[in-house]
């Protein structure tokens, strides 16, 4: 068990910040599943974009590879 005070604060803001991003990471894999399986091309169309943003905040702030 962590002896200082600044350690067990990281320990729970680090919690806090893998849930968070658990979360961000599993909805961005819900809409890309949910992108390639739509077959309506304008509805694909207004989609991409959406997905495409959350790709990108996902890959600014290191929660997956920006390759």
């Amino acid at each position: 068990m962590a002896n200082h005070k600044s350690t067990l604060r990281r320990i729970r803001s680090d919690e806090k910040k893998k849930l968070r991003n658990r979360y961000a990471h599993k909805s961005t894999r819900t809409a890309i599943k949910n992108l390639r399986a739509s077959a309506d091309k304008k509805e694909a169309t207004e989609m991409l974009p959406k997905v495409s943003a959350m790709l990108d905040k996902l890959a600014k702030k290191n929660i997956i590879h920006d390759e």
